[in-house]
């Protein structure tokens, strides 16, 4: 059997053992295969001497299939498993190239809706669901009372929500309003209702740039910063993408070279350290970091 062919039979076999029942266009949706595959893949199971249910147009793997117990247990983990697996590969250092490749390995195995609940604050974790439920389906959102921190303003925003970052924080959307991709953090959306009416941009959907202060536009900047210990150990701790694009060039000292989207982000690292970090390169920075320190003094 070709390895294309037995992966969709695993994961046909992940969706039939799970605690829910699916028709067979759902199941050719998400496999991406036709509804005539799907009945070829059923048949095998039954010739496997696996038994299939329908109830109500969906189907499953029922429990009375031979090793039905043992392969539900082995390829789907409880709520607390999830947990201790999602701490386990959080503790590893964000240099080792493994720690997203094991992410995105139990994001793929494991209930995508369940195991945002480890991960999302409480208070979120019913918009990541919804968010969650709109992308599967292919169905626009609203964020009910989106707290913009530019437009310094609270409003609705009507969006095809298709992609989150790391850990859920934030997500991409296409924005219909401005008929643009944008991104949307989790915590600032106060509802998430799914609408009926289906994706119209998908040929948009393209995730953007994220610079390691976790800021995003479609443009990029390079900055040079020569910096103390103190403020390199920081950066590693509050930004560890950041590590990636460090140089140590003395025992106390280290430069970092990297392109950012705006000068939002790393201008409000840079003031808050003051002597500790030197501007290589990057006038724009300098008189950001000027406005800034005006800005500042007429408050006073």
């Amino acid at each position: 059997m070709d390895q294309p062919k037995l992966e969709r039979l695993l994961r046909l076999m992940k969706l039939l053992t799970a605690n829910s029942y699916l028709t067979v266009e759902n199941i050719a949706e998400k496999l991406g295969i036709t509804t005539r595959s799907v009945y070829r893949y059923i048949d095998t199971f039954r010739s496997a001497g696996f038994v299939i249910k329908k109830k109500n147009g969906c189907i499953r793997l029922d429990k009375s299939s031979p090793y039905f117990k043992d392969i539900s247990e082995l390829i789907h983990f409880t709520e607390e498993e999830a947990y201790i697996l999602k701490s386990a590969i959080e503790s590893i250092d964000e240099n080792n190239i493994l720690k997203q490749n094991l992410k995105k390995k139990l994001y793929t195995v494991y209930d995508y809706k369940i195991l945002a609940e480890t991960i999302v604050n409480g208070r979120h974790s019913k918009n990541v669901r919804h968010l969650v439920q709109a992308m599967e389906e292919r169905r626009t959102v609203i964020l009910k009372k989106y707290a913009s921190s530019h437009g310094n303003n609270i409003r609705d925003r009507r969006v095809e929500a298709f992609a989150f970052t790391t850990n859920y924080e934030q997500v991409w959307c296409y924005c219909l309003e401005d008929s643009d991709v944008k991104l949307f953090r989790a915590s600032r959306i106060g509802e998430v209702e799914v609408l009926q009416e289906p994706w119209q941009h998908e040929a948009a959907h393209q995730s953007g740039y994220i610079d390691i202060f976790r800021m995003h536009s479609n443009v990029k900047m390079r900055v040079i910063l020569k910096m103390g210990l103190r403020s390199s150990s920081l950066l590693m701790e509050e930004f560890p993408l950041a590590s990636k694009q460090m140089k140590r060039i003395s025992d106390n000292e280290w430069m970092l070279d990297t392109e950012v989207c705006s000068y939002e982000g790393v201008g409000r690292f840079v003031l808050g350290l003051p002597g500790d970090i030197l501007i290589i390169d990057s006038p724009e920075l300098v008189q950001y970091i000027a406005t800034q320190v005006e800005k500042i003094k007429d408050s006073l």
